[in-house]
């Protein structure tokens, strides 16, 4: 039986549809689906690097959460969550931008008023940041400042990727409770 076949052959009546993904199964989607989905991600963004990157990690993904998984719809799970990741990533990427550049714009502007502006904002954000407790910040700080992935953050901080999510919905909910800003 082929790989493809081995995959689909649970019938939609089967009870066995949703179960652990197994790890030769999880070899066999890699195998079938992996430049397809590295493929998909190149033609969204045009950048390979990138494209390489999120395919990765939608494996770990798929593979963190191969608990009750349904056969019948493994391709589109994984499209899925391939298509979020990117997503998020280049959501990140123009967040960071665009503090960059509005870095750049205040190394060029003298005047008081908005020095003082920034002074401010920049206390108010030391207060928030110090309202958040010792976990989340911890993962929002080496997400947003040290540029770590989760799963990075996860490996070294000895946690679960569920963990390090919780944190930084955690720390993202406080933020903007007190700047009343979406991160």
């Amino acid at each position: 039986m082929s790989k493809k076949q081995n995959l689909r052959s649970t019938l939609p009546g089967d009870s066995s549809a949703r179960r652990t993904l197994s790890r030769q199964e999880f070899e066999e989607a890699f195998d079938m689906y992996y430049s397809a989905v590295r493929n998909f991600l190149y033609y969204k963004t045009s950048r390979a690097e990138m494209s390489e990157d999120v395919a990765q990690d939608a494996f770990v993904k798929l593979w963190e959460t191969r608990d009750n998984i349904d056969r019948k719809s493994l391709r589109s799970y994984l499209f899925t969550i391939a298509n979020n990741m990117v997503i998020n990533k280049l959501k990140r990427e123009q967040l960071k931008f665009k503090f960059l550049n509005l870095q750049e714009t205040g190394r060029e502007i003298k005047d008081p008023q908005y020095l003082l502006e920034m002074s401010e904002f920049d206390e108010k954000l030391q207060r928030i940041l110090a309202k958040i407790p010792d976990g989340p910040r911890e993962v929002f700080l080496m997400n947003r400042i040290d540029g770590y992935k989760y799963h990075e953050i996860a490996d070294m901080l000895s946690l679960s990727m569920k963990a390090i999510e919780k944190r930084m919905s955690k720390a993202l909910a406080i933020i903007r409770k007190e700047m009343d800003y979406k991160i």
